[in-house]
């Protein structure tokens, strides 16, 4: 008896797995991994309770941790959880790596930096998730406190094709990052910034290469083609006990509705406004006349990749598309982008993000061709680098 066991167990799993319905029961918290430039890649993802496998498709959110912090921490400080159970999108944690302190961060320091590619890791952890959620990839943002923000801020200028929003809560850009970024689309940024931040002075940091505040909000200014003069208006002090007061800022007139956004914690530290609990990362006045993960949500949620303008002349035609068929396939897929391909600028990943090699040939019509008889069945994730640098991806799955 005891050698049939495990094919009992077995049978017993797929007939649970098939009489689940297709919406989750309850919030799920994942624990998962994927190896990425040599190195075990850490996450945590929140999915909601109102998550259905098998109706529209949702948003998705990186949620950075600050140096020195962890993916729990964060998961915990900056909260969003609340939100995504009824705005139904989901909260990925990634973690970053230590460093020679010992400390997890984000390499975004310049000179001080780890040279571990946490922009690839993060695309790699994206390329991940959308092959095993149904995520609309015109919904993808960033958010993170202090190291997190700069991280996501680093997104905003290395991966402008797939991020369609920022926020900061602490963080900033090195001053050698904003005179070196690369050219790109206009991103919707919002920073959110105490004016008595010991660890990111809003004033900035020669020392540290910190870009001031100011400084920082200027140059998404000019690069998004915002309007220079903001609109200012004080935020109501609904908590007179806290130690600090509010003012947000709005930048607008950037092309397809591009914002730049900023409250100024007068009177704030280096916290997270609103957060329930505080961190040993956290330091000064936490103010609570705003809830930070609100205030972050409501500015990410309107916007959509496809609808802000690229910003290099040479991306100024409509965003292509994509086409991959047949879908799903069974010997042979084609592979269209309205441009003439090289077989090198496809790479191909398995459900687990992991690259796989292959042989595309180049087709008398500029398309590419992928023999597929071998694959294994299941989901993979076809992604073409055309010759802007633009990335267009589908998913295919093999019959």
């Amino acid at each position: 008896m005891r050698q049939y066991l495990p094919a009992l167990l077995a049978a017993a799993v797929v007939a649970f797995m098939l009489l689940l319905p297709a919406k989750l029961r309850a919030q799920t918290t994942i624990v998962g991994t994927i190896r990425h430039g040599g190195l075990v890649r850490e996450y945590r993802l929140y999915v909601p309770a109102i998550y259905n496998t098998t109706t529209r498709t949702v948003p998705l959110l990186f949620n950075l941790h600050g140096y020195g912090s962890n993916n729990i921490e964060q998961e915990m400080y900056g909260d969003f959880r609340p939100i995504a159970d009824t705005a139904n999108f989901l909260i990925v944690h990634p973690n970053g790596i230590f460093d020679a302190a010992n400390n997890r961060n984000w390499n975004t320091f310049g000179p001080r930096g780890t040279g571990v590619d946490d922009v690839a890791f993060l695309s790699a952890l994206l390329d991940t998730m959308a092959t095993r959620y149904r995520l609309d990839p015109d919904r993808i943002f960033s958010t993170g406190m202090s190291n997190g923000g700069f991280m996501s801020y680093e997104l905003a200028c290395q991966l402008s094709n797939r991020i369609a929003a920022v926020a900061s809560v602490t963080g900033t850009m090195t001053t050698g990052r904003l005179s070196t970024w690369p050219p790109g689309r206009p991103v919707p940024v919002l920073e959110i910034h105490g004016t008595d931040d010991i660890y990111v002075p809003y004033t900035g940091s020669a020392s540290s290469q910190f870009a001031a505040i100011p400084t920082l909000l200027a140059a998404w200014v000019q690069r998004n083609g915002c309007n220079p003069v903001p609109t200012i208006a004080p935020v109501p002090d609904t908590n007179t006990a806290d130690g600090s007061t509010a003012e947000r800022s709005v930048w607008t007139g950037g092309p397809n509705g591009g914002v730049v956004e900023h409250y100024r914690i007068i009177g704030g530290g280096h916290t997270w406004p609103g957060a329930a609990i505080t961190l040993a990362i956290a330091a000064g006045t936490t103010n609570r006349d705003i809830n930070a993960s609100n205030e972050v949500w409501r500015f990410l949620r309107p916007y959509r990749l496809s609808r802000v303008a690229l910003a290099t002349a040479a991306a100024k035609t409509s965003i292509r598309r994509l086409e991959v068929f047949p879908n799903p396939t069974a010997t042979v897929v084609t592979i269209h982008a309205g441009t003439s391909l090289s077989a090198s600028a496809l790479t191909l990943h398995d459900a687990l993000g992991r690259a796989l090699p292959h042989q595309a040939q180049v087709a008398a019509d500029g398309n590419l061709r992928l023999t597929t008889e071998t694959w294994p069945r299941g989901m993979y994730l076809v992604r073409v680098q055309l010759p802007t640098g633009e990335i267009l991806q589908q998913k295919l799955v093999k019959e």
